[in-house]
């Protein structure tokens, strides 16, 4: 009978590939990573393969891509010329999004430092968190939606 290669339990997949626990499961869930075969005792065993897959995600995920993007670049093939184009395509794809990022970067930045500058703690009150009350209070809650989730 030949030897079977030895499957990591969660846990130790989790440290070889610098992904927790809770993200291996979350990556599983999305369809990223295929669900860990179980072993004898129904614990999840995860391979060598499976390992590298993982340090791929995080790996993409590092470079800000989407779960989106990860899953394209994970489907494709490397040994497929065409596959080639569509990795090609995925990143120019990313670094559009990225310069497009990096612009609403700069316009916040050039917020921060015009609230920064309406105070310089001399006054009878700080006149940054005067300003930020007023911003909320002018907010419409559709605005206040999407800029909460760009830091979750």
């Amino acid at each position: 009978m030949p030897a079977t290669k030895p499957l990591h339990l969660i846990g130790k997949a989790a440290a070889l590939s610098g992904v927790s626990a809770a993200n291996i499961r979350f990556y599983e869930k999305e369809g990223l990573l295929a669900a860990g075969a179980r072993t004898a005792n129904s614990y999840r065993g995860y391979t060598d393969g499976d390992i590298h897959q993982l340090r791929f995600i995080r790996l993409c995920r590092a470079m800000d891509m989407s779960l989106d993007e990860v899953r394209t670049l994970l489907n494709l093939d490397l040994s497929r010329k065409d596959d080639c184009a569509a990795a090609n395509a995925a990143l120019q794809a990313h670094i559009a999004h990225v310069a497009e990022r990096l612009a609403e970067l700069q316009v916040l930045k050039d917020d921060l430092t015009a609230l920064r500058a309406r105070c310089d703690g001399s006054g009878p009150q700080c006149r940054i968190m005067q300003a930020l009350h007023e911003r909320a209070e002018q907010l419409p809650p559709e605005e206040a939606k999407s800029r909460a989730h760009r830091h979750v």
